[in-house]
């Protein structure tokens, strides 16, 4: 058995799982077409093709912003527990 360090393997978190949903869900969302291909319920005059695809602009930005959130908490956490483990 080799002594050699463990070379930044990655891992596979919860946190990092709803990171990743969080990313993955604007682009399922836009690619899933049938889902969205109609033109009623109309909002305020818009059909519901337009305003879904509005709507996800603002929705994808906040998940970004979450998912941003989340990296850097766990960011800290790991670097945090990599710093309490050395000392």
């Amino acid at each position: 058995m080799s002594q050699a360090p463990e070379v930044g393997r990655a891992v596979v978190t919860p946190m990092r799982v709803v990171i990743g949903l969080c990313l993955v869900a604007p682009f399922v969302a836009m690619l899933w077409v049938g889902s969205y291909a109609k033109t009623d319920p109309v909002f305020i005059g818009i059909p519901f093709f337009y305003w879904y695809q509005m709507a996800w602009v603002l929705i994808s930005t906040l998940l970004t912003m979450i998912a941003y959130k989340l990296w850097q908490r766990d960011q800290r956490a790991r670097s945090a527990a990599k710093g309490g483990a050395s000392e």
